[in-house]
């Protein structure tokens, strides 16, 4: 299962949702390739901000390692899950798919959290801390969510109970 998450700048909450995503499935043994990009290409080769790392650190997540790029068409292939932060950058990604099948991998990352009130991923770079820790606990909720999704489709294929 290959999962990417998908953001404007790819430093912020992109990141994020992809370290909670490395994170998680470590927790539960399940083996996933994740990576992350912005649909914009303001922060290519960037570390993601100092923010939301440390945002990150405080839960124990270490996404220092990632580094900013950009979405690309071949990114509608490669990927199983294609989950955007909200519906202005759902609608770029879209906009590269060259057909209906392709775009239906991609949709909004909050779909796996409907109980949350909110339906897009607030951008926290331009507020303070406290915009990173909401952003966590948010994409928390849906990648838990989407992980259960995961488990409970793989379980399936495999014919466990």
């Amino acid at each position: 299962m290959k999962i990417i998450t998908v953001c404007l700048g790819n430093i912020c909450r992109s990141p994020m949702a992809e370290g909670i995503l490395r994170h998680l499935a470590r927790e539960r043994g399940i083996t996933i390739r994740t990576d992350s990009a912005g649909t914009s290409d303001y922060h290519v080769g960037e570390a993601p901000d100092r923010r939301a790392q440390a945002a990150m650190k405080r839960k124990g997540i270490d996404i220092g390692d990632l580094r900013a790029r950009q979405f690309v068409a071949k990114d509608l292939e490669d990927f199983d899950i294609i989950l955007a932060m909200d519906a202005s950058n759902l609608q770029n990604m879209l906009k590269l798919a060259p057909n209906d099948a392709l775009a239906a991998k991609a949709y909004l990352i909050m779909d796996h959290a409907p109980a949350h009130p909110l339906r897009e991923v607030p951008d926290p770079y331009f507020g303070g801390d406290e915009g990173f820790d909401a952003v966590y606990h948010m994409l928390m909720d849906a990648c838990n969510a989407l992980l259960d999704e995961v488990e409970q489709r793989t379980n399936l294929k495999h014919g466990a109970q």
